[in-house]
């Protein structure tokens, strides 16, 4: 990705999560993914695709389970 899209990534990102403090990482290498972070905490990947001319981008997210907090059961209706 150019320095442009990753520029117009994070912009995008903080404004449709009102989050200023998202930001989006240039690759340590080239062809790798950029890395999205939320402060120090890395949360997931964006990935650049191109097909016939239309250029699109897709969010990774992984979710370990031993992340999420314990919360108690919604009571059924």
């Amino acid at each position: 990705m150019t320095p442009n899209e990753i520029a117009r990534l994070q912009a995008y990102l903080r404004r449709n999560f009102g989050n200023d403090k998202i930001t989006v990482n240039p690759p340590a290498k080239k062809g790798q993914p950029v890395e999205v972070t939320i402060g120090d905490e890395f949360i997931g990947t964006l990935y650049r695709d191109e097909d016939d001319g239309d250029i699109s981008y897709a969010f990774n997210m992984t979710i370990l389970s031993e992340d999420l907090p314990n919360i108690a059961p919604a009571k059924a209706k």
